[in-house]
């Protein structure tokens, strides 16, 4: 959200400190369960001042919820653009997710477990994003299918399976921990890909291509800027 006229960069530096201290609380003790005063408390600042920085509590939300989501879908837009056969881009794609999940697990926990209480306009536009991001997946496993890389599958259940196996890292990853978002990519996508391939898809190269491709940018998969011209 765009700082308002006459606000400096102090104002917005405190509102994304707020934020980030409401979705730790939030990840905590839940989103109902925390009053607006508590989270005023945490900020070391009154309610009315409070209210200087935030609209409203279920701002707050709205802003936890961007912060998983807008990521999220810029990567994946770019990622299903790529002129790449549909089973890297997926590969690439769970990385990204990861990468995402691991960046800010308190947010996550809050998007999977609050986005109820959002209401109106709110809701329906996470959910607008949530049925895009979908969309995402389950069009690169059709185009899987479709290439001849993966059996004929019911494409939704093959989403909802790529989904589910991904959407419950948060629960128990630990950043810094023995297991990476590529190394939860890698395993993962090994499972997906021998259980959704055609026999005659070869998965043998699949990560050396990850990692070329990763090479030629330099840059963790949740980036993936455009690839230099004499690349």
């Amino acid at each position: 959200m765009p700082r308002p006229p006459g606000h400096g960069p102090g104002f917005e530096i405190k509102r994304q400190e707020i934020i980030d201290q409401a979705a730790e609380l939030f990840a905590r003790q839940g989103y109902a369960a925390t009053g607006i005063a508590e989270i005023g408390q945490v900020a070391g600042l009154a309610k009315g001042a409070l209210y200087y920085y935030i609209s409203s509590k279920e701002n707050l939300l709205v802003e936890i919820q961007d912060r998983v989501l807008r990521p999220l879908l810029t990567s994946a837009r770019r990622i299903a653009a790529l002129d790449e056969d549909p089973v890297l881009r997926l590969r690439l794609l769970s990385q990204a997710l990861l990468e995402n999940i691991l960046a800010r697990l308190d947010h996550v926990w809050v998007y999977e477990h609050d986005h109820r209480h959002l209401r109106g306009t709110n809701r329906a536009r996470l959910l607008r994003q949530r049925r895009e991001f979908e969309k995402i997946i389950q069009d690169l496993l059709t185009a899987a299918m479709d290439d001849g890389s993966f059996r004929k599958l019911d494409p939704r259940l093959a989403m909802l399976q790529f989904l589910n196996m991904h959407n419950h890292t948060y629960q128990w990853v630990k950043p810094g921990g023995e297991w990476d978002a590529e190394t939860l990519a890698r395993e993962y996508c090994t499972t997906l890909v021998v259980g959704f391939r055609n026999p005659a898809y070869q998965v043998d190269d699949l990560e050396d291509r990850v990692r070329e491709f990763l090479a030629q940018r330099q840059t963790p998969a949740a980036g993936l800027p455009p690839a230099p011209p004499d690349a």
